[in-house]
């Protein structure tokens, strides 16, 4: 059924909150690939507190979405079933205690590292190069520039499905390249990381090779989604797409990065199954060519549309 019906019905029973609750919201709007459905429903809660007691009222058989800065995530075309939470101005505080900084999980990854950089504290320079929040940069063990979160990690608060707070530590998170042990349903909503004391014009001039070296490399002024792929043990996702021939490539208005091809572009007017089908036809054209099967680190979530287009040009 489509969700413009779906919508009104779900969102006259779901609890009441100081945040806003709004039906059928285009979440295209707010990825960087500017592609993607509709929220049944949209939630952004004022706080940690408003946020917990939604979870506890909410019906059990409610799917609930965390939707973050949607830099490396694709919004199928057909919407997202449930409530997709966002976190905004009510997440994005961030503090300092001796050289541990509390940052909400929707402050941006960019500002928690000029914060650190102002605070005189080495070590978080590399988030300067990761374009998300604080809550989905935990829940993916982003990285860059030989750094990661574990690299830096002390402790984050979740709530669960059931709107339960937890304390989760290294032990707990188990991360790994590009994942941690959080499931599917819990909410990041504040994390603590630990710099060094250090030179404020060194972690300055850090920070800025970081961002010209990112603006040199990647496509970041353009419709993308970040690095597709995961790179698989002992190379790089880019380095196998590109052996495969699939620099360049393009479906309809999608295309395979010339500049780093680990990066597909929206071109224009692209769906998210025209994005998600190029995807593939790299993963199965690199496999043809290595025997190496890629795995996505985009998020991908909501309803798959067949893809309008389905021509693939070199």
């Amino acid at each position: 059924m489509p969700a413009e019906y779906l919508a009104p019905q779900l969102i006259d029973k779901l609890p009441a909150v100081r945040g806003r609750l709004e039906a059928d919201v285009p979440l295209g709007r707010y990825t960087w690939f500017k592609v993607g459905g509709p929220a049944e429903v949209f939630f952004r809660p004022a706080d940690t507190a408003d946020l917990a007691a939604f979870l506890q009222a909410c019906p059990d058989d409610v799917a609930v979405t965390v939707f973050g800065n949607a830099s490396n995530m694709l919004v199928r075309d057909g919407g997202v079933e449930g409530v997709v939470v966002r976190l905004g101005n009510g997440f994005s505080s961030i503090d300092i205690d001796g050289d541990v900084l509390t940052i909400g999980a929707g402050a941006a990854d960019l500002s928690v590292a000029r914060f650190a950089r102002d605070q005189g504290l080495v070590g978080l320079e590399f988030l300067a190069g990761i374009p998300g929040t604080m809550g989905g940069a935990v829940f993916m063990n982003a990285g860059a520039y030989d750094k990661d979160i574990t690299d830096v990690f002390v402790d984050c608060r979740v709530l669960d499905r059931a709107g339960t707070e937890h304390i989760l530590g290294p032990a707990e998170m188990d991360f790994s390249y590009r994942r941690s042990a959080l499931a599917e349903g819990m909410i990041v909503t504040s994390v603590r990381l630990k710099g060094m004391p250090g030179d404020g014009a060194e972690i300055d001039a850090r920070m800025s090779d970081i961002q010209t070296a990112r603006e040199s490399t990647q496509p970041i002024r353009t419709p993308t989604g970040g690095s597709t792929f995961k790179n698989p043990p002992g190379t790089t996702a880019w380095k196998l797409i590109d052996d495969a021939g699939c620099r360049g490539l393009r479906q309809g208005s999608v295309t395979v990065s010339e500049q780093h091809c680990n990066f597909l572009i929206n071109d224009g007017d692209a769906s998210a199954a025209d994005i998600e089908a190029l995807g593939e036809d790299v993963r199965r054209r690199v496999h043809e060519a290595s025997g190496v099967t890629l795995e996505w680190e985009i998020r991908r979530i909501g309803i798959p549309v067949e893809p309008s287009v389905r021509k693939v040009t070199p």
